[in-house]
């Protein structure tokens, strides 16, 4: 639960120190405090990302099939809305939290090449 509520606080899963984000959704590539490589392949957190994003809409989507039916452009505009407001809001929050989901992945599940398991630091070139 530490490491994920750094991941949301939008600070470095491991450390808790250093922040993740440059501006906007740009993530720095390692901590300033530790070091630990955010990213140690680009498209590992697609997945997590993918399912904080559609847990909220599973509940708009719900919303929509027990009951609340948005008759007029103003009632669909308004419902619209309210789903992608908080969804743009937390954006980095989530994302952060998708960093610190990766991070657990790749602590628990042992990869020799891996710099947290004693193997050489990633450079990209």
């Amino acid at each position: 639960m530490t490491v994920l509520r750094r991941g949301w606080r939008k600070r470095c899963p491991r450390c808790g120190e250093g922040l993740l984000f440059r501006r906007g959704a740009s993530t720095f590539e390692r901590c300033s405090e530790c070091q630990l490589l955010y990213r140690r392949n680009h498209g590992d957190t697609l997945m997590f990302m993918i399912i904080t994003d559609r847990i909220p809409l599973l509940a708009g989507i719900a919303i929509l099939y027990f009951g609340i039916h948005p008759n007029g452009w103003l009632s669909t505009a308004f419902f619209f809305g309210a789903l992608s407001v908080p969804l743009l809001a937390t954006l980095r929050e989530r994302q952060g939290l998708a960093l610190a989901l990766d991070y657990l992945v790749r602590l628990h599940c042992r990869d020799d090449s891996d710099e947290l398991h004693g193997g050489r630091a990633y450079v990209r070139s």
